[in-house]
């Protein structure tokens, strides 16, 4: 685990200080509280705080008061209404903290999400530790020849290992480097904030990153699907088990009609509808570019 025994102490001793309160809990958020989730070679996702629940957001949506004015299964089927017909606000009413340690790299990927309150730990003040992300040689991917963005074929033996040895060495070469700058010893030494400059974009960063359930979820929408970028995916995808617990009628529905929902242009449906007919359409009789009507056929033939 990315812990020192300092930091696990510190998160045992929390968890066994529970706290009486008068507002809503869910028991399978609360097994989440503080724990560590490992991520990647050095990384974690941990929820510090949340607030609300699934009957929070049934309240919201009909501006009541109490719990319990309605039965599961009413708010299980109003939650999927206001999912399937992409309400907002009522998903807003809850909101969640975490405490994320990333490489830097995906950070910079993840800070493009517009819609959370972020503090970042700060090397303008403090040195970053020696820790890098390192890919496991399954993840050591040539430049995909048809997405600029992806990744195409695993890298084999000797180029797969010179990589490594490339990422490695370089890595803690930038280290070495950055310690060297700051050392005072017979020297002034260089101010933190800009001996950082030469550190490289997988060394590990931290921040705490709040935000509300309907932005979290638009978040996973995109990071969790199978077309993200391996290495945010994977926080994404420890994420989405967190909220299962925490929302589990929400992430159902978001689930449903959200992450395994098919979205169809004007054009496709229209398709659709010719076939079911039993008319053949082809692509000029379609109104989609070839791009589109190539996609269309690679799902559904």
């Amino acid at each position: 685990m990315p812990l020192t025994p300092e930091q696990q102490a510190e998160i045992d001793a929390l968890r066994e200080a529970p706290q009486q309160t008068l507002r809503a809990t869910v028991p399978g958020m609360e097994k989440h509280l503080y724990v560590a989730h490992q991520v990647l070679d050095h990384g974690l996702v941990r929820v510090i705080d949340y607030m609300g629940d699934d009957s929070a957001i049934c309240q919201a949506a009909r501006v009541s008061y109490g719990r319990g004015t309605k039965s599961v299964q009413n708010d299980e089927g109003l939650i999927r209404y206001l999912m399937r017909h992409w309400h907002s606000t009522p998903f807003e009413m809850c909101e969640v903290k975490f405490h994320v340690k990333l490489p830097v790299f995906v950070a910079r990927q993840w800070i493009r999400h517009r819609m959370a309150n972020v503090n970042e730990y700060s090397a303008r003040y403090s040195i970053l530790d020696r820790e890098f992300y390192i890919p496991a040689p399954d993840q050591l991917a040539a430049q995909s020849s048809q997405n600029h963005q992806g990744r195409g074929d695993i890298l084999q033996g000797d180029e797969a290992q010179r990589v490594l040895d490339l990422l490695r060495d370089d890595a803690m070469r930038s280290y070495d480097h950055y310690e060297s700058m700051l050392s005072n010893d017979g020297q002034q030494g260089l101010a933190r904030e800009l001996a950082r400059m030469n550190l490289p974009a997988n060394i590990y960063t931290q921040w705490y990153w709040k935000t509300d359930l309907h932005n979290l979820l638009h978040f996973l929408r995109l990071r969790a699907d199978s077309h993200a970028q391996y290495e945010i995916r994977v926080y994404a995808e420890k994420m989405c088990d967190i909220v299962a617990d925490w929302v589990p009628a929400a992430f159902n529905a978001f689930r449903d009609y959200r992450m395994d929902a098919v979205s169809l242009s004007a054009q496709a449906a229209a398709v659709l509808k010719r076939r079911l007919a039993g008319e053949v359409v082809t692509q000029e009789q379609s109104g989609m570019g070839a791009r589109e009507w190539r996609e269309f056929t690679e799902q559904w033939g």
